[in-house]
């Protein structure tokens, strides 16, 4: 009935005035009932949208038609609701709760109570949202271009967003928002939901005639993926949805508290998160044993905090077309294996990581030679098409999955390993998506109990794999392969609408960018990866001297100011001009924030006002002023006065409602801002 806005307490006779005030009326040449809502809608109750439940008994579709068995509230703000249906032989139970943050979490079950097989066709979550919802938006893109926002009117009929990737994808579309016309990231009411799943999934947004809408999500279940015997369950990845009055920012809000909530590291400080150097941008495939030593050498020095070996170490590793699946180190070129470069990071305070892609395996590998079974294959018995010269390991096979944990422990114990970039970087394309899944989530699960303190990253090709379920068994996410700035300023935008910046990794690249060959300047790549899990992906031994002094200083000021980055509200201000955008994060008292005044290209005007911060206190003073990350910002011209004098001291109202003179940043700049309560 209801999903959005406190109501309120209501009395029970309230309540239930409410539900038949709320009650339509029977419309002509319709069913003789009036048609009510339900959050797993099936055919016998009139709904003619997408089915909460599909499936089927031999050669016959089942049509169930519930009743409510049992409510129960198992604890504060949780229900769950069974409902049965003893002629299709099938229960249904959902689970319903109210975070503290004030997220919806959902999840039904179906039970088969009946005397043969039930084959499950769909189950999933349908959540009403209110008639003046009339647009939505959620984001689509490619490698290494991901999340990129498209909108459109809810008219009638059905917005699908389904992956059919084995994983998320790049295409994902994170999160499905429906809300008010116009709605922005700090206006308009939002309704949004996001599916906490892995593999493959179908979030959608649909309009009856009937006045109903609704926003649903559910696994995407293959023919025959899921067959129940009698007393078999299963049941569906969680819901997460979120309303906000205040738009895509309220929703953002209510994502990041909880996750950090549950968050795997919530044991550790919010500005503990350690500065990463990765080495594939540095050397890719070419690992020499002496110039990683001075790699790493390089970047204690300048600050880093952890060191992590990207692909290239395992045996006859020099391309990407052999050794996936033997986890072994490469006697060639690390002829004491990795323990003297090991030792070496660890000499010089940093902790050590490691790059794996424990789902995958190259043909021209000794275990695929030996164990060809292993190989996750479609049906009949062949080998899907090739991506990026690579398979997947079939981890539903219960021999494949212990040999891949045995190896992953083997290499966490001999070298102490702190940190797991885990790898995935192709679609499937064949096998169970369903299983593989389950399986991948436990095998992270395993590694979880057995190595407490190992951290995991998730990294899928990049952004392929970024959803709230990975996050509770990893610590991190790889958004995008790209650490072009430019495109990094979008992704890192509409990624953290429900990741929290704490968990997206950001790197700082070369000038050359690797993925897209655009040059941009030192300043502006230090800004983009300043906010969120920062790390450097750059050969150092070729910087200069002045560079790596820039370098050493935007690592200080990260680790100054990351408590803040990583534990405050995230907001955004609603463009005017598309070219100049604002981001920030406010403490959670507001005493201080930090935000980034980005100029993308060319904007509208030569000079214009209304540089705001939102979220800070309106009946406060604060002031305002420029943090130095170590490289110059490049100006078209003059700089506003508030600029030369080093800063502005201004009431938070002023400084969020009105603002004050952008500065004339040139295309492809930021400068990063912060203002303190004074």
């Amino acid at each position: 009935m209801h999903w959005g806005g406190d109501l309120g307490t209501l009395s029970e006779s309230q309540l239930a005035r409410f539900v038949a005030a709320q009650t339509v009326a029977v419309p002509p040449s319709s069913i003789g009932d009036p048609a009510v809502l339900s959050l797993v809608p099936v055919a016998s109750e009139g709904w003619s949208g997408t089915p909460g439940l599909t499936g089927h008994r031999g050669n016959r579709t089942v049509e169930p038609s519930f009743s409510l068995a049992d409510l129960a509230f198992t604890e504060e703000n949780r229900i769950a609701v069974t409902l049965a249906d003893s002629a299709a032989g099938l229960e249904v139970r959902i689970e319903l709760s109210l975070s503290t943050e004030g997220l919806l979490e959902a999840r039904s079950s179906v039970t088969n109570t009946g005397v043969d097989r039930f084959i499950l066709g769909r189950l999933g979550i349908t959540l009403p949202i209110a008639p003046r919802a009339r647009e939505v938006l959620d984001v689509t893109g490619r490698w290494p271009f991901e999340r990129r926002p498209q909108r459109r009117e809810l008219a009638h009929g059905s917005w699908s967003r389904q992956t059919r990737h084995g994983r998320n994808g790049h295409d994902s579309p994170e999160l499905l928002a429906a809300g008010t016309l116009g709605f922005g990231f700090r206006a308009g009411e939002v309704w949004a939901v996001h599916l906490a799943y892995s593999g493959d999934h179908d979030v959608y947004a649909e309009s009856h005639p009937t006045g109903h809408a609704v926003l649903g999500a559910a696994e995407l279940l293959a023919p025959g993926e899921v067959q129940l015997d009698p007393g078999e369950s299963y049941s569906s990845p969680q819901v997460l949805a979120a309303w906000s009055a205040g738009g895509l920012d309220g929703v953002s809000e209510r994502f990041h508290a909880w996750t950090r909530r549950r968050s795997r590291t919530r044991h550790r400080r919010a500005g503990d998160r350690p500065v990463i150097l990765n080495t594939w941008e540095a050397v890719y495939f070419d690992h020499d044993e002496e110039q990683l030593s001075q790699l790493a050498s390089i970047a204690a020095s300048v600050g880093v905090e952890r060191f992590v070996l990207d692909d290239g170490w395992m045996i006859g590793r020099t391309d990407d077309s052999r050794a996936l699946g033997d986890w072994i180190v490469d006697p060639v070129r690390w002829p004491n294996g990795l323990a003297p470069l090991v030792d070496h990071v660890r000499a010089l305070g940093m902790d050590f990581g490691l790059w794996v892609e424990p789902e995958m395996v190259s043909l021209d590998s000794d275990v695929a030679r030996a164990h060809p079974e292993w190989v996750l294959t479609g049906w009949p018995e062949r080998l899907p098409l090739a991506w990026r010269n690579q398979f997947a390991l079939d981890l539903d096979n219960p021999a494949a999955f212990d040999a891949v944990l045995a190896q992953l422990c083997v290499l966490v114990d001999e070298y102490e390993i702190a940190y797991l970039k885990w790898d995935q970087n192709r679609d499937l394309l064949g096998g169970s998506a369903h299983r593989q899944t389950l399986a991948t989530w436990r095998l992270m699960a395993e590694l979880n109990a057995r190595y407490p303190a190992l951290e995991i990253e998730s990294c899928s090709s990049g952004g392929g794999r970024t959803d709230l379920g990975v996050l509770q068994f990893t610590d991190r996410v790889w958004p995008s392969d790209s650490n072009d700035p430019l495109e990094r300023q979008r992704i890192q935008r509409y990624s953290s609408i429900v990741l929290p910046p704490e968990v997206i990794g950001s790197h700082l690249g070369a000038a050359g960018a690797h993925t897209t060959g655009r040059e941009t300047d030192l300043g502006f790549r230090l800004a983009t990866a300043f906010f969120c899990s920062a790390g450097v992906e750059w050969d150092l031994t070729k910087a200069s001297d002045e560079e790596l002094a820039s370098v050493r200083t935007w690592i200080a000021a990260y680790k100054e100011h990351r408590f803040l980055l990583h534990s405050g509200v995230t907001v955004r201000a609603d463009p005017v001009d598309p070219a100049l955008e604002l981001h920030g994060v406010v403490a959670a008292d507001r005493s201080e924030a930090i935000f980034a005044a980005v100029c993308l290209e060319a904007p509208r005007d030569a000079v214009t006002t209304g540089l705001v911060f939102p979220g800070l206190d309106p009946g406060m003073e604060y002031r305002v002023e420029p943090i130095d990350l170590g490289a110059p910002v490049r100006y078209f011209h003059a700089k506003p006065q508030w600029l030369l004098d080093g800063g502005v001291t201004l009431p938070g109202r002023i400084l969020s409602e009105i603002g004050i003179a952008w500065p004339p940043l040139q295309p492809q700049q930021a400068l990063v801002l912060r203002a303190v309560r004074v």
